[in-house]
C-alpha cells in the first residue's frame, strides 16, 4: 500500500542531524509521499538542518524556538502562508540540563525542571494550538516519549518526569481536539543512539542491557520508529488517539 501519506502536508519538528528520530520520520513521511515542512533551532543548526531538508526535499524550511512564544506564532503564519494548511505535525523536540540528569532527582535545579518541562512537554501544547487552526478537515499529531515516563531508569531523571507531563498532555490533547477530528498519539521509542542521547550518563549500559532483556533481544531500529509514525499520521491509524505506542522490541513488558 504505497503512497500513504499522498496529498497531504507534514511538518516535523526536531530535525537535528541524520541520526536523530525526526530524521527518521521525516525520510519515511516523504517516502510515502507527503509534503514535508521541517524547522531548526538557532544558527548552530541552520546550515545542518538546511543540507538535511535538501536531500529530503521539504518545501518548506523555518526557524523555530518552541520557548519563544513568538516564533511558534511566525511558524503557524508560515504554515497557512506556504501550504494553506496541515494534516500531520511530528514533535520531536526535548531537552534537559545536562547536570540535571547526571545527578540524583532530588537535586534538580528550579531552572533546570521548569526548562525540562517548557522545551519537552509544553512545546507540544503550543505547537498544538497552531496545528489546530491549520488542521481544517483533521489531522494527526504525533508525539515522542520514553519507558522512563512510567518507570525509574537510572540517570533519566528530569527528563523522566517532563516525559509524564507530555504523555499526561497527549491525552487531554486527544480529548480536547477530538471533536475537531485530530488524533494526538505519542511513540515510546526504545533507547536509540542518537547525539541527544549521549546527554544520557551511562548510556551505553543502557542500550547494552535493553538488548539483553528485550523479547526480541535486539536494539530498536530508527526506521520502525518512522514507521509507526506513518501509520499513525496516514488513514490507516484514523481510529487510534490518545494512546502511547511502544516501539521497544517488548522491554516494556518485561519484569527484573
Amino acid at each position: 500500500m504505497p503512497n500513504l501519506l499522498e496529498g497531504k502536508t507534514a511538518l516535523v519538528l526536531g530535525v537535528a542531524n541524520r541520526w536523530s528520530l525526526a530524521y527518521a520520520i521525516a525520510q519515511a513521511f516523504r517516502r510515502e509521499g507527503a509534503r514535508l515542512a521541517l524547522t531548526y533551532q538557532g544558527d548552530r543548526q541552520k546550515t545542518t538542518v538546511e543540507e538535511l531538508a535538501a536531500e529530503l526535499g521539504a518545501e518548506m524550511l523555518t526557524g523555530c524556538d518552541v520557548t519563544q512564544e513568538q516564533d511558534v506564532d511566525r511558524l503557524g503564519r508560515e504554515l497557512a502562508e506556504r501550504f494553506g494548511g496541515l494534516e500531520i505535525l511530528a514533535h520531536s523536540i526535548a531537552f534537559a540540563n545536562r547536570e540535571d540528569l547526571s545527578r540524583p532527582f532530588v537535586e534538580t535545579s528550579r531552572s533546570g525542571y521548569l526548562l525540562a518541562h517548557e522545551v519537552s512537554a509544553y512545546s507540544l501544547v503550543a505547537v498544538a494550538r497552531i496545528a489546530q487552526k491549520l488542521m481544517k478537515t483533521g489531522g494527526s499529531i504525533v508525539t515522542l516519549t520514553y519507558l522512563g515516563a512510567t518507570r525509574v531508569i537510572q540517570n533519566y531523571n528530569v527528563m523522566g518526569v517532563a516525559k509524564a507531563a507530555l504523555e499526561a498532555s497527549v491525552r487531554y490533547l486527544a480529548s480536547d481536539l477530538g471533536p475537531s477530528n485530530i488524533r494526538v498519539n505519542a511513540i515510546s521509542a526504545g533507547p536509540v543512539k542518537t547525539v541527544s542521547a549521549r546527554g544520557v550518563k551511562d548510556f551505553g549500559r543502557l542500550l547494552d542491557s535493553f538488548s539483553e532483556k528485550a523479547p526480541l533481544r535486539r536494539n530498536t531500529d530508527p526506521a520502525e520508529v518512522a514507521d509507526t509514525a506513518v501509520f499513525l499520521a496516514s488513514d490507516l491509524g484514523r481510529g487510534v488517539t490518545g494512546n502511547i505506542i511502544f516501539v521497544d522490541a517488548g522491554f516494556q513488558i518485561m519484569g527484573l
